[in-house]
This record gives structure tokens, C-alpha cells and sequence, in this order.
């Protein structure tokens, strides 16, 4: 709280040194509205120069800007909305800390650390308005690459004065600054809440899989999958669901793995197989793992990559804002964007599953207990679970961004402004929005939460926190007593020199996700951990403790 004291302090010196409106924190950032020194807008503004201006300002910038006639009324709407986001950031920390949820802090620390450096990147954008403004281009130039095939300009607009002496025109006004400010904010809030929503309607699709899980620890799961009893492959459910007269067509499979997202994407016999594969391929057979607690943790790490906006992203959301011209007959194409983005990546997702039975089915024809799939990263494009993820970070951050546009434009141009003249061209930027938000959430990204735990490697969220903690504390006691018999004298022997029973050799600890550690054998059953020393470190420890209970 002392922080925002200190920036309001430097806002409002700011305010008497420019003659600016009252000024106020937003989000433990700033924000300078301006009202003066009207300029062209936004919307008779060529795209090329947002395309330029933008980059030098990457990031979302809580900075909300309006037009003199409206500013009164905004002024005390943007405290509002300012107060309640910054409450509910408050509050979720809170909640967050009280459950132990270590990866959903971190995420939301991030936004909250993005935003605040976004407060200072409004404040640099509000010093050098006007010499942005002063940046002065041909006019042909300026009359290129327009949102609007033809736009009237108000008789309210006055150009810089330097460029009209020089018979040219400002790359942009500074009202066209303003605007792009107000954009960038829309953005931040779209992605953030996007993001959050998102993630909510995942969590709540795989709440179900609470009973799956629980359903593995009864008899009746366990005497049906019992490794005892022999069938042949296509006697089991999951070949019964994937091995089909197009499984093996390539052709035929990709259609009906596009159509399969649509209706049970993620079904009970799916999970209960993947959940085998994977606990056969990192634990000993017959482990009580935990597996859907597992896909939560994991997932909650991913949320932290999500949400936060990277250089390539904002790179397409530059080429987004350029190919915005009418030029480009955008309305055409650009809206599509993220549900075909999205579609390819489920797709993909049901075809990896597919590829696993049939993988398993190459291998073996009769299955012993339950079918087995094996993980494997070449299931993947390129090799790379997580190439998924950066897809599906991409995918929110686009259409976030084309909601945000579409809310900006309305608000600062009118329901029926250039941007939106044919209302076809409305209702189709917000169908393929919604769309595209409810799929993503409770469609396609439970799937993927489970489809990416199929990689060769596993996730460090495998372990509880306490294991990482525990594993750091005892390597630390274990250098720490190799550092101390190294600075004795040779001829002391270890007995004497080296206190061994100060080293807990089992301790009681779950995982930390800065822990990072590269297992060379399988965990053991029962969740056991295999940990490996130096010769040095398990002389120090007295003996090689090979198995630590998780």
C-alpha cells in the first residue's frame, strides 16, 4: 500500500508540471488522462503507424483514456472498476495462500507484476505523446493502410503544427495515443480475465474425474483390470473406441478424431487407460498413485505460462492490429483465427490417443490385466509436449485480443462505426469469440491436461511441494557435512570428524516447483522416490539412502 502512495506522489507532480486532470493509481500502476490538445482519432489513424508505435510499447497497459464529452463520467468508472479488480487480486492472493496453491500465487504475482510495470509504460507513453505526435509522415503515406475505406474527417481535428508547415501529416495524433492506451488496457483486462475464466471452466469438467480416480482403488476396478487375466486387444474398451475401420487411414482418422472433441472428448475409459500408462511408465505396477491430483498440479504450473504475454505474442497481436486495415478484408478471414487454431490443436490431441492403441496394438495382441499404452514424446509435433501449450497460450492471447478490439471500437467509435458495418460482421467476431472461449475451456484443454502427461518425461508437479523441500534440506546437510570432512585433517577418521546422525536420512517432505531434478530410474511403488548421490555425499550421509517415502 506504501508503494501506491509513493506513485500517486509522482503523479501528482506530474499533474502540476503538465496541467493535467486529476490523476490515480491503477492496479499499483498510473494513469494520466488527458484531455486536452484534441488530435485525429484512432479510426482515421493509418494502421501501419499503431503497427510501428505499438512494439515500442509492448505490454498491456492498464491506462484507460475517453474523449472530453464522456471523461467526468469515465474518470469515476475507471476508479471504480480500478478499486474491484484490484480488490479481487487481493483477495484471490488470500485465498491462494491459505490453500497452499504455490503455482496459482505465482500466476497471479505475475499479473499483478505485469501490470505494474504497465502503469510505468503509461506514463512513458503519456511523456512522449507529443513527441509522437511531432513524428511526421507524407500524406499518402498517412491516408494508407486506413481501418475504413473512406472516413470523414471531424472539423474538431487539428493536426500538429510542425507537420502542417511541412505539408505532412503525424504518424499519430496524440487522441490516436490515447485510444491506442485505452486499447492496450481493454487487452490486459480481456486476457486476464479470459485466462482465469478458462481455467475455471477446466477445473470444473475435471472435477468429475475426482470419482474416476476414486472408482481405481475399489475392488471391483481392481479385480477387472487384474494382471492375472488375459483378453485380446480388441476385446477392451479402448480398443473397442479407437480401433476402427479408419483408425489405420490417415485420411479417415484425422475427420473422425476432428468430429470426436465435439462429443465425450475426455470419456472414463480414456482416462483410466492414460492414467495405467503413465503410472506403469513412472511408477512400479500397482501404485495407489494419485494420478488426477497429479494432471491439477500440472496444470495449475501451465496456468502460469498462460497468462502472462510474451514477445511473440505481442508481435501477432501487432500484425493483428496492421492486417485490420479494410485493405485486407479482414472480417473475411481474421476472425477464424483462434477456432481453427484451436480445432487443429483438439484434433491433434484425440489423434495422439488413437495413435497410442494402435501403437499398442502393433505391439501385442493379447493385453495382460489392462491395456498398455506407453508415453512417448515422438507422439508429439516435433517431439515437444509442450509445443501444445505455447499453441493454447497463443490461441487465448488472439482471442482476447479480438474481443478487446471489438469492445474498444464499440465504446470509443459507436456500435456502428467502420469497424463494424455489416452486421454479419458482428455477430461473427462475437459467436467465434464466445466460441472459442467456451471450447477452449471445457473442451479442449482438460483434454490436453491429459494427453500432454504422455510425454517420455515427467512433470515436475509429480510430486506434493514438501518433497522438493525435503529433498533440498537433506542434499544441503549432506554437502554441508562433505565441506566439513574436506577441511579436516586426513588422518581423522570419518567416525570422529563427522557427526552422521545429525543427517536425517529419511525425511518427511513434498515438492517445491523450483526443484529440479533429472531421475535416472522410475519411482518406486507406494510413491517412493529413487535419489541419487555422489560417492562423496553418500559417504557423508553413512550409507546410500536409496528409497525416501513421498
Amino acid at each position: 500500500m506504501f508503494e501506491n502512495f509513493k506513485l500517486i506522489h509522482v503523479v501528482h507532480i506530474l499533474e502540476n508540471f503538465n496541467n493535467t486532470p486529476h490523476p490515480y493509481a491503477i492496479l499499483h500502476g498510473l494513469n494520466l488522462n488527458y484531455l486536452s490538445n484534441c488530435g485525429v482519432p484512432l479510426s482515421v489513424s493509418p494502421f501501419i503507424a499503431v503497427h510501428i508505435i505499438t512494439p515500442l510499447f509492448s505490454g498491456n497497459n492498464p491506462l484507460f483514456s475517453k474523449s472530453a464529452a464522456r471523461g467526468h463520467f469515465g474518470h469515476h468508472v475507471k476508479k471504480v472498476v480500478s478499486i474491484l479488480i484490484e480488490h479481487a487480486l487481493h483477495l484471490l492472493a488470500k485465498y491462494f495462500n491459505k490453500n497452499r496453491k504455490k503455482a496459482l500465487l505465482h500466476a497471479l504475482n505475475k499479473i499483478k507484476s505485469e501490470l505494474m510495470l504497465l502503469g510505468f509504460i503509461s506514463l512513458l507513453l503519456t511523456v512522449s505523446e507529443k513527441r509522437i505526435a511531432q513524428i511526421c509522415i507524407p500524406q499518402s503515406v498517412g491516408e494508407s493502410f486506413l481501418p475504413c475505406s473512406s472516413v470523414t474527417e471531424s472539423s474538431d481535428v487539428v493536426e500538429e503544427t510542425k507537420c502542417a508547415e511541412q505539408g505532412k501529416v503525424s504518424l499519430m495524433s496524440r487522441e490516436g495515443v490515447r485510444q491506442l492506451q485505452l486499447l492496450i488496457f481493454a487487452l490486459a483486462f480481456f486476457h486476464s480475465f479470459s485466462c482465469i475464466l478458462t481455467f475455471g471452466l477446466g477445473m470444473a469438467k475435471m472435477k468429475r474425474w475426482e470419482s474416476w480416480e476414486a472408482e481405481t482403488r475399489t475392488l471391483e476396478y481392481q479385480f477387472s483390470n487384474d494382471p492375472r487375466r488375459f483378453r485380446l486387444i480388441h476385446q477392451t474398451s479402448f480398443a473397442k473406441r479407437h480401433l476402427r475401420y479408419w483408425s489405420e487411414h490417415p485420411l479417415l482418422r484425422w475427420p473422425a478424431c476432428f468430429l470426436r472433441q465435439f462429443y465425450g472428448s475426455v470419456p472414463k475409459v480414456d482416462y483410466f487407460i492414460l492414467r495405467h500408462g503413465f503410472i506403469m511408465a513412472h511408477f512400479a505396477e500397482g501404485s495407489n498413485y494419485d494420478f488426477q491430483k497429479y494432471i491439477k498440479r500440472a496444470l495449475e504450473r501451465d496456468f502460469g505460462v498462460v497468462v502472462g504475454i510474451s514477445f511473440w505474442t505481442w508481435m501477432f497481436s501487432v500484425l493483428f492490429i496492421f492486417f485490420n486495415a479494410h485493405v485486407f478484408f479482414n472480417y473475411l478471414w481474421l476472425p477464424f483465427i483462434p477456432l481453427v487454431s484451436l480445432l487443429l490443436v483438439g484434433t491433434k490431441l484425440q489423434g495422439i490417443i488413437t495413435k497410442m492403441c494402435l501403437d499398442s496394438q502393433d505391439k501385442s495382441l493379447v493385453v495382460r490385466g489392462t491395456l498398455l499404452v506407453k508415453p512417448s514424446d515422438h507422439f508429439f509435433w516435433f517431439g515437444r509436449p509442450k509445443l501444445l501449450l505455447h499453441l493454447m497460450h497463443f490461441i487465448l492471447f488472439q482471442n482476447s485480443f479480438q474481443l478487446a478490439f471489438f469492445t474498444w471500437s464499440w465504446y470509443k467509435f459507436g456500435f456502428r462505426s467502420c469497424f463494424h458495418q455489416e452486421t454479419e460482421d458482428i455477430i461473427i467476431r462475437l459467436v467465434m469469440g464466445l466460441l472459442v472461449q467456451f471450447l477452449c475451456g471445457y473442451v479442449t484443454l482438460p483434454l490436453y491436461a491429459l494427453v500432454t502427461q504422455m510425454g517420455t518425461s515427467m512433470n515436475k508437479a509429480i510430486f506434493t511441494e514438501g518433497v522438493v523441500e525435503g529433498l533440498k534440506k537433506w542434499r544441503a546437510k549432506a554437502k554441508k557435512n562433505v565441506a566439513l570432512k574436506n577441511t579436516l585433517s586426513p588422518r581423522l577418521s570419518l567416525d570422529t570428524s563427522l557427526d552422521t546422525t545429525s543427517l536425517d536420512t529419511s525425511p518427511s517432505f513434498s515438492l517445491d516447483a523450483s526443484y529440479s531434478v533429472k531421475f535416472d530410474r522410475s519411482l518406486q511403488d507406494d510413491g517412493f522416490v529413487a535419489v541419487e548421490l555422489t560417492d562423496e555425499e553418500e559417504k557423508a550421509a553413512g550409507k546410500r539412502p536409496e528409497e525416501h517415502k513421498n
